[in-house]
């Protein structure tokens, strides 16, 4: 698996787990939605990604967004 698609599943999860928390813990967990969130858009516009930078460093293939 491709960096870039380890980055989108990890993205995809740490969101839903997010909302699961949120639900049923407290709604201050969307705090974390929201940074991910903004990771992720500034990540389109940088191309900056420090989960992309932790995974290259751990020899993992890299995709077309994160060379």
């Amino acid at each position: 698996m491709s960096i870039d698609r380890l980055v989108l599943a990890f993205a995809g999860v740490v969101i839903l787990l997010s909302l699961v928390l949120t639900h049923y813990h407290n709604p201050n967990w969307m705090w974390l939605t929201a940074f991910v969130g903004a990771n992720l858009l500034q990540s389109a516009f940088t191309g900056f990604c420090p989960l992309a930078n932790i995974l290259k460093a751990m020899g993992k293939k890299p995709g077309q967004a994160f060379d």
